[in-house]
Formats: structure tokens, C-alpha cells, sequence
């Protein structure tokens, strides 16, 4: 049973496992969806709070021809070593928080359902911000599948993004509700909807 006073669901799951579709599908049904991913692009523009941070750290390699931080090459440059990813973190996190923060208050109270997107909600240990913790959950080899068959990455690169993040145990370990992304698209619907259904019981 989910209590009815939640405001804040914190959606998470593995890279590839669908978490855009189901914050998509919860947005068509009235929530206000805060996306942690988006507010990371917006704090590394030229004018975001983490952007010169992050071009000292990672100098010109990581630089588009505007000045703008060229994200699949610093993607690329992280995901291949911890240290500059815990570096990373380290930078652009604080100001994730910060933005995050301020929506949220600009929310409470409003009755409004706000679901955060947060990729890293277990590793970056923000369950403290949230009512009630969502995992979209699929194997991992299925998501590197996903991944690589859309184009987005390699497989190399999706093992090691997969490989950088919370294991799926340890997202499951922490989930209040489980999405089961697993099997076919239109097996996702019926329990988005009963997820909406018992939040608003």
C-alpha cells in the first residue's frame, strides 16, 4: 500500500532500463517531472554553476567550439576512469542538488506529484529526498541490448556505464516499487498505471 501524502516519487533504475519511457508515461498522467539527467546539461552550460569547474579540471579536450562543455567526449574520458568520474561527481552534483533543491520547494505543498529522475538515486545516497523510491528494473544484459541497438553506445561503452553504477541488487535492495521492464513494451503500461492508481488512493 502507498500512502496517499506522497509528493515525491524518486524514480531510478540502470542505464537502459527504461526509466525515460515510465517518467514520460507518469507525466502524461499529471506529475511534474524534475530530471536529474537535464539538470546535469544545465549546470555545465556556459552559463551554469559548474561549467567553469569543470573546464579547469578537464581542460580543452572536454571544450566544444562554442566553449561549451562537449559532453560525449567528456562522457567517453569519465566513464574510462573512476577518478575523473568521482571528480566529475564532485563537481556537477552540489549544483544538481542545489537546482534540484529549489524546485522542490517551489513544489511543496502544491498537492502537485513530482517525480525526481535520479540515474545514481542509490549511489548519490538522495533517498533522503524522497517519499517513495521507484525502480525500473530490467537485466543488464538486456539493457546493454537496448543500448547498443539504438545506437546510442557500443557495447564496450554500455558495459562500462552499467559497470559504473549501483549493481541492480543494490537498487532492488532500496525500492519501494519495482517496475518490471524486462519483457515486451506493452507489458509497462498496466503497472505504470496501477503505480499512478495506488498513489492516489
Amino acid at each position: 500500500m502507498i500512502r496517499s501524502a506522497i509528493g515525491v516519487i524518486g524514480l531510478t533504475g540502470g542505464i537502459g532500463s527504461g526509466k525515460t519511457t515510465v517518467s514520460d508515461m507518469l507525466a502524461g498522467m499529471g506529475a511534474v517531472v524534475i530530471d536529474t539527467d537535464l539538470v546535469a546539461r544545465d549546470v555545465v552550460e556556459p552559463d551554469g554553476a559548474a561549467h567553469a569547474a569543470v573546464r579547469r579540471r578537464f581542460g580543452p579536450a572536454v571544450v566544444g567550439p562554442g566553449g561549451e562543455i562537449d559532453r560525449a567526449a567528456l562522457a567517453r574520458l569519465v566513464f574510462a576512469d573512476p577518478e575523473a568520474r568521482s571528480d566529475l561527481n564532485a563537481l556537477v552534483h552540489p549544483a544538481v542538488a542545489t537546482e534540484v533543491d529549489a524546485r522542490l520547494r517551489e513544489l511543496a505543498g502544491t498537492g502537485t506529484t513530482v517525480v525526481l529522475v535520479v540515474p545514481l538515486l542509490v549511489e548519490a545516497g538522495w533517498t533522503d529526498r524522497v517519499d517513495h523510491v521507484v525502480v525500473v528494473d530490467c537485466p543488464e544484459d538486456t539493457a546493454v541490448r537496448r543500448l547498443v541497438g539504438s545506437g546510442r553506445l557500443t557495447e564496450r561503452e554500455a558495459r562500462q556505464r552499467v559497470a559504473a553504477q549501483a549493481s541492480r541488487q543494490e537498487r532492488l535492495n532500496r525500492a519501494d516499487t519495482v517496475i518490471d521492464n524486462s519483457g515486451p513494451a506493452d507489458a509497462l503500461g498496466p503497472q505504470v498505471e496501477a503505480l499512478w492508481e495506488a498513489l492516489h488512493r
